[in-house]
């Protein structure tokens, strides 16, 4: 799972576009707890959702003819500019080049080679998430894309992911995990076929965050009251633990899990 050292590749950073921040936050205040701390004009009105004091997530204003809401995932990264280079020489592109953040490190958006957007960040004063792994956390990340094996040998140029597939409700579910992670709970994500999930082709190929709940389907239920959209009910996963999927009330799409109890060693 996710290690808060962010090794190499691995995720160290999510955060929301909308056409509207306030409203944003009333629905993940309703649904997390989170609280918003409001950048200033040096980062662009860029701010911080925080639960107890500690980073959970980034949030911009993305106007919507600018694009749609969405979150994104960034994966942590020593060298900006030279992880650019590679995305290109791996076929895929660039939605914005490398640019510093301050102090606070450097960052760039790209498109993998099915078109689903990631982020890189090379950190600075900023070393990443200040929470992960709890309740209202990033714990997960999963891809969906059309061609699973092509996207593992991309993000594996790219970043030098390994990747375990695994029996999984019938078919084949493809874990990654930061180079050099020899430990099967060092995986912090997952590789899903775009037409095996319908709530999720028709939104085409992309990268979406899920986070840690004590209560999924009070989640659920919490969603719908605060105007989200339930896409995937909560479901029972074996092994893993209980899921949902939703669309906040702007059109972002997230999810939530109540990972089964870990067994103790």
């Amino acid at each position: 799972m996710l290690d808060p050292a962010f090794e190499t590749g691995s995720p160290n950073w999510t955060d929301l576009g909308t056409p509207d921040v306030d409203a944003a936050t009333d629905f993940y205040r309703g649904l997390f707890g989170w609280e918003l701390v409001r950048g200033g004009q040096e980062t662009g009105g860029y701010g911080m959702y925080q639960l107890r004091g500690r980073t959970v997530a980034g949030v911009m204003t993305v106007p919507e003819d600018q694009g749609r809401p969405a979150w994104s995932v960034y994966f942590q990264t020593p060298d900006a500019d030279a992880t650019a280079r590679t995305v290109g020489k791996a076929g895929g592109t660039a939605a914005f080049p490398p640019m510093d953040v301050l102090d606070y490190g450097r960052m760039g958006g790209f498109t993998d080679n099915s078109g689903a957007y990631f982020g890189v960040w090379q950190p600075g004063t900023n070393t990443g998430l200040g929470m992960i792994m709890e309740p209202g956390a990033l714990i997960w990340s999963e891809l969906y894309t059309p061609d699973v094996p092509a996207a593992a040998a991309f993000y594996q140029t790219v970043f030098g992911w390994q990747t375990e597939s695994m029996d999984f409700s019938g078919g084949t579910y493809t874990m990654v995990r930061p180079a050099g992670g020899e430990r099967a709970d060092s995986s912090f994500g997952g590789l899903v076929p775009l037409d095996s999930v319908p709530s999720e082709a028709a939104a085409g190929p992309r990268w979406l965050p899920y986070f840690a709940v004590e209560d999924c389907d009070a989640a659920a239920a919490e969603a719908e009251r605060l105007g989200g959209t339930v896409t995937l009910a909560a479901t029972d996963v074996p092994d893993v633990g209980r899921v949902a999927t939703f669309a906040d009330p702007a059109g972002a799409a997230f999810a939530v899990i109540k990972p089964m109890p870990m067994e103790q060693g």
